[in-house]
């Protein structure tokens, strides 16, 4: 367990930013203490100061996980945001997409969103810009990347793709049978 190097905070914190803007102080010095981004076998996790200060204390070949898993780097040092960080970014979310009921399985699965299942979408939202899948009660289903603005989505046909799929609430299920 580290603290991160100058470009993995940079690929970090670009990724964060597209999904919640400029929110990311509010995630660092919350009103229950501050917290931390610390990276564990190319894995970064979110946690509590004193929890990170005791996980200090475990050897890192002991050390499994600490705190909130947020993403990882791959091969390529990209980094892919996990959907354990969805309840921690949903609040702060700077543009938001909410799915039909007929919709909400379907991304659950693992699609794209199409147009027909398309309820609601933020104002202002840009082409290729991360937001935040909810459903029509407001409960958090999943991230997705915006593959038309807000105006063009407003003129595309039923069967256009206006999201791209990136992560959702179902893969606990669909990777039920692999080790994490």
């Amino acid at each position: 367990m580290r603290p991160l190097t100058d470009d993995e905070c940079k690929l970090f914190f670009e990724k964060l930013t597209k999904y919640i803007g400029d929110n990311i102080s509010q995630l660092l010095e919350r009103t229950d203490g501050k917290y931390c981004f610390r990276l564990h076998k190319e894995r970064i996790y979110y946690c509590k100061e004193s929890l990170m200060k005791k996980a200090c204390h475990v050897s890192r070949e002991n050390l499994r996980s600490f705190g909130t898993c947020f993403g990882k780097f791959t091969k390529t040092r990209k980094f892919r945001l996990h959907v354990t960080a969805l309840d921690f970014l949903a609040p702060y979310a700077k543009y938001k997409i909410w799915l039909k009921p007929n919709a909400e399985q379907q991304f659950l699965y693992g699609n794209h969103i199409m147009k027909a299942g398309l309820g609601r979408i933020t104002e202002n939202t840009e082409q290729y810009q991360g937001v935040i899948v909810y459903n029509m009660n407001d409960l958090p289903l999943g991230f997705g990347v915006a593959s038309k603005s807000t105006q063009n989505c407003r003129r595309a046909d039923p069967m256009d793709i206006v999201a791209f799929h990136q992560a959702d609430i179902g893969e606990y299920l669909r990777n039920e049978d692999r080790i994490i």
